[in-house]
C-alpha cells in the first residue's frame, strides 16, 4: 500500500491501460460454482422485491389507472421491472458479494497468487454480476409471458439488452466498492444513486410526466436507456435509436469499468 498523502493521487501503474486475458473465466466460474450451492434462495431474494412491486402496483394500483402511452399500466410497469430488476441484482452482487470476496474473506489476494492479474479478477467480478442479473432480468421476462402481458417475438431482445445493462450496472457499482471501507458505505449509494435513478428513469410512470428540467436528468441516467429499449420490445415495437441507447449504456460500462480498475488497483497493489 502507499502511505501519506500519495493515495489522493493515482500512481502511473494504477493508470494504465486494462490488461485482460481469458483467464478470467476460471474466476467467473469459481463465483458460479460458489453461488449454484444456493441458487435458489438468493433467486428468491432478487426476485421478492420487483415482483412485489410488479404484482401489487400493476394489478393493485393498475385497477385505478387508465392505459399509459396506450398499454396497460401492468403492462408498462412489467416493462420497467425488468430494467430495474436487472440494475437491482447487479448492484447488489458488485456491491455486497464483491467486497465480501475482495475485503472480508480476501479471496482476490488469493487468486492472485496463482498466474492472474487483479484486472482479470475485476472483469471477471462485473461479468458475474451482469450474468447473475441477467437471470432477474429473464424471470421477470417469463412471468411478463405467463401472465399474457406480451406474446411478442421481439422480448426476445430483451435478453442481450439485459445482460449488457447488467454489466453495466455492476462495473458502476464496482467503483462504489473499491472505495467503501465496510458494508455501511454502500448504503450511500442506493440513496444518492440508484434510489433517484429508479424515480427519475420511468420504471413507474413515464418521464414525460416530469418537470423538462428533470427530464433532460432523466435522460442521461443508464436505468433511462436500458428502459427505453426494454418497453418496446414489450409492446412488440422496435425502440426508437436503439443504436444511441446501446452506445449509452456501453459508455457508462466501459468508462466505469476503468474507474474501477483504477481505484481498486489503488486499493490492492503495492
Amino acid at each position: 500500500m502507499s502511505g501519506g498523502g500519495s493515495r489522493l493521487v493515482p500512481r502511473r501503474k494504477d493508470l494504465r491501460a486494462p490488461r485482460v486475458s481469458r483467464r478470467f473465466v476460471h474466476v467467473w466460474r469459481r463465483n458460479f460454482l460458489v453461488w449454484r450451492k444456493l441458487a435458489i434462495p438468493s433467486l428468491l431474494g432478487n426476485l421478492a422485491d420487483p415482483l412485489l412491486y410488479m404484482l401489487g402496483l400493476g394489478f393493485g394500483l393498475g385497477a385505478l389507472l387508465p392505459s399509459v402511452d396506450g398499454v396497460p399500466y401492468i403492462t408498462f410497469l412489467a416493462a420497467g421491472t425488468v430494467a430495474y430488476s436487472t440494475m437491482n441484482s447487479a448492484t447488489f452482487e458488485a456491491l455486497y458479494s464483491a467486497f465480501s470476496r475482495m475485503h472480508v474473506q480476501k479471496t482476490w489476494e488469493a487468486i492472485m497468487n496463482a498466474p492472474l492479474d487483479l484486472d482479470d479478477i475485476v472483469l471477471a467480478e462485473a461479468l458475474w454480476a451482469g450474468s447473475k442479473s441477467l437471470l432477474s432480468g429473464c424471470a421477470i421476462l417469463v412471468i411478463i409471458w405467463v401472465l399474457g402481458l406480451s406474446h411478442a417475438p421481439q422480448t426476445l431482445w430483451i435478453v442481450p439488452i439485459a445482460l449488457l445493462a447488467g454489466t453495466t450496472f455492476a462495473c458502476m457499482a464496482l467503483v462504489m466498492n473499491a472505495i467503501s471501507p465496510s458494508y455501511d458505505f454502500f448504503l450511500y449509494y442506493f440513496t444518492l444513486v440508484v434510489t433517484p435513478m429508479t424515480l427519475l428513469s420511468g420504471v413507474f410512470f413515464p418521464v414525460s410526466q416530469l418537470p423538462v428540467a428533470i427530464q433532460g436528468v432523466s435522460s442521461v441516467l443508464p436505468l433511462y436507456h436500458a428502459i427505453a429499449l426494454v418497453r418496446p420490445l414489450v409492446s412488440g415495437t422496435v425502440p426508437d435509436a436503439p443504436w444511441m441507447h446501446l452506445g449509452v449504456l456501453a459508455a457508462y460500462g466501459v468508462v466505469a469499468f476503468c474507474l474501477a480498475l483504477v481505484l481498486t488497483r489503488r486499493r490492492l497493489l503495492v
